[in-house]
């Protein structure tokens, strides 16, 4: 195991929750992400499903990081929070491109990139193997608090204190060293 591997994941230190199950068409748990979710390939959000969430949900979010990134904090790809709770179901694209299929009021907080959008694994060339973790959260809120303009790290510290459940699938891209 890499010492990358050692890195904790986003939710180790945070209070035990409730856990639900997420299911991807595009990402296979462990395995390489496709070219779709890379930025310098298809650069387009996965498609997700969650299902056996706790009843008491009132919305959702969605995230994408990168604990390997050689940042000290981490990367934050994708930050999507005021999800409907109706809604079960993203569409690939609905977080990118023309954001296809994004549910009406869902809010896109800006990410490591700068933008209010999903962006694609893109880990320095030779850095070995980076996990993308994505994240849904079950919310007791139907509107988190926070606006599009909020940091990753308002984000999360509203989440941390209105997530009642949370599923995760963990996809891996490297990019070989050059030469």
């Amino acid at each position: 195991m890499t010492e990358l591997k050692r890195r904790p994941l986003p939710h180790d230190f945070h209070p035990p929750v409730a856990s639900f199950t997420v299911t991807s068409a595009d990402i296979e748990e462990g395995a390489t992400l496709k070219d779709a979710q890379v930025q310098a390939a298809g650069n387009t959000s996965p498609q997700l499903r969650w299902e056996g969430f706790p009843p008491e949900t009132k919305s959702f979010a969605v995230t994408c990081y990168d604990p390997d990134a050689p940042t000290g904090s981490g990367f934050w790809h994708w930050v999507l929070f005021d999800i409907p709770a109706s809604v079960t179901e993203l569409p690939a694209g609905a977080g990118s491109g023309k954001f296809e299929g994004l549910p009406e009021g869902a809010i896109h907080a800006r990410n490591d990139y700068g933008g209010k959008e999903f962006g694609g694994a893109a880990p320095p060339p030779g850095d070995g193997p980076h996990r993308y973790v994505f994240t849904v959260y079950a919310v007791d809120e139907a509107n988190l608090g926070p606006d599009a303009d909020a940091s990753p790290a308002v984000v999360g510290f509203n989440l941390r204190f209105h997530t009642i459940g949370r599923a995760q699938l963990i996809g891996e891209y490297e990019v070989p060293a050059e030469g």
